[in-house]
């Protein structure tokens, strides 16, 4: 009888321990070599439309746990254990993603590559009182109202502004826009960017949607070329990008073609080929003007982690941006001296650094207090910076 009910008290007491980690939005384990271990959840679509900025935003965040793996908390040391999952570049599949996250009892979350799936997984990381830290998600909806997404990067409205400003400063009058229907990043940055050179004094003189998966852009290109603009802005993704820069030149329109960070990604070259001339697009990052001694210590590196994994040495501004995320993480970590979520959080509050892609620091929202931009082109067959800029922000 005494053995029955030293069990009972014993299952009671492990239960109750169970339900306290399950409600702290994050807990340390102990791995079987014996470490204390924090998990860190790495959200990103490594399938589907957006795979290829997923893969980017990956990698470097894998590269920065390999140059910071561990995290002091309360004078012990913590390895980081990332935990990856596939949001598939589906709204719905990053729900599911998110909530494996959640499962893993994960302390906090990067990503996610496209703004929709982050803004569809928000809900969840609130909901579990997990703080996620996306890298290059942009639209605005991504952490208004909820309090426990936070982003390094800048955001559309002031992307959107960026190119307008860099279109009329080069005497572009006219322009037509070419957005993906249902697509957050696309249409939210193809209206911040018509909304702000109508003010600026150009006229949008057509706009056009595309759906899904489409490949053939014809149709919509031949309304274009009819409309006559100096300049195309089609914000679109890596898959579509080259499809709708080929099929233009294609049909003879000679317009400058533009678009945002996304464009940023050697892959455009290489399957648009030739043309990809000329192309400009807005971005975060540039390794030929590095912003401070980490970020020149940042670029040898992680030259050398692409060339180990068999990938361009080129440094993409999506891993960049994923670096200082984990970065970002791993301080707030620090500050807060905890692995539990809400504390986390309230520590992201108040985390100011300088990262690789400049000075980090959150606003009210969550948004990082950003004001400049890279504007770069494709000039014989290479990224090239045509110039920094940027724009005040009131903040």
């Amino acid at each position: 009888m005494k053995l029955k009910k030293f069990l009972a008290v014993s299952t009671a007491a492990l239960m109750l321990a169970s339900s306290i980690t399950a409600c702290s939005g994050g807990s340390a384990s102990q791995s079987a070599s014996g470490d204390k271990v924090i998990k860190i959840g790495v959200f990103e679509p490594l399938t589907g439309e957006n795979g290829g900025g997923g893969l980017q935003e990956a990698m470097g965040i894998r590269y920065a746990n390999t140059v910071y793996p561990t995290v002091n908390i309360g004078g012990e040391e913590y390895r980081i254990e990332l935990v990856e999952v596939d949001n598939k570049s589906d709204k719905t599949e990053a729900v599911s993603a998110a909530q494996k996250l959640v499962s893993e009892k994960v302390s906090a979350v990067i990503g996610s590559y496209g703004s929709g799936v982050s803004i569809a997984a928000g809900p969840t990381f609130e909901s579990a009182k997990i703080p996620a830290i996306g890298a290059t998600c942009t639209n605005p909806q991504v952490t208004l109202g909820n309090e426990y997404y936070f982003r390094v990067c800048f955001l559309d409205p002031f992307q959107g502004t960026i190119m307008a400003n860099y279109a009329t400063q080069n005497n572009i009058k006219t322009a037509a826009v070419l957005t993906q229907l249902g697509d957050d990043y696309s249409s939210g940055l193809g209206t911040f960017f018509a909304e702000s050179f109508e003010k600026l004094g150009g006229k949008v003189v057509d706009q056009q949607q595309f759906q899904t998966n489409q490949t053939d852009f014809k149709a919509v290109l031949t309304n274009i070329k009819a409309a006559n603009p100096d300049f195309i802005y089609a914000p679109s993704s890596l898959t579509t990008a080259p499809l709708i820069i080929t099929q233009a030149r294609e049909l003879g329109i000679n317009a400058v073609i533009g678009a945002g960070d996304t464009w940023e990604n050697s892959t455009i070259i290489e399957n648009a080929k030739g043309n990809a001339e000329g192309i400009v697009f807005s971005t975060f990052f540039d390794e030929s003007a590095p912003a401070n001694d980490e970020a020149k210590k940042f670029i040898e590196g992680y030259k050398k982690y692409l060339v180990e994994n068999k990938q361009p040495d080129i440094i993409p501004n999506f891993s960049a941006l994923s670096y200082d995320a984990y970065v970002c993480t791993i301080k707030a970590i620090e500050a807060a001296q905890s692995t539990d979520g809400e504390k986390i959080k309230e520590a992201l509050k108040g985390v100011a650094f300088d990262g690789i892609t400049g000075h980090i620091s959150f606003d009210e929202n969550g948004d990082a207090n950003k004001t400049l931009a890279f504007i770069k082109t494709v000039k014989d067959g290479k990224f090239e910076l045509l110039t920094t800029t940027t724009v005040d922000t009131g903040k």
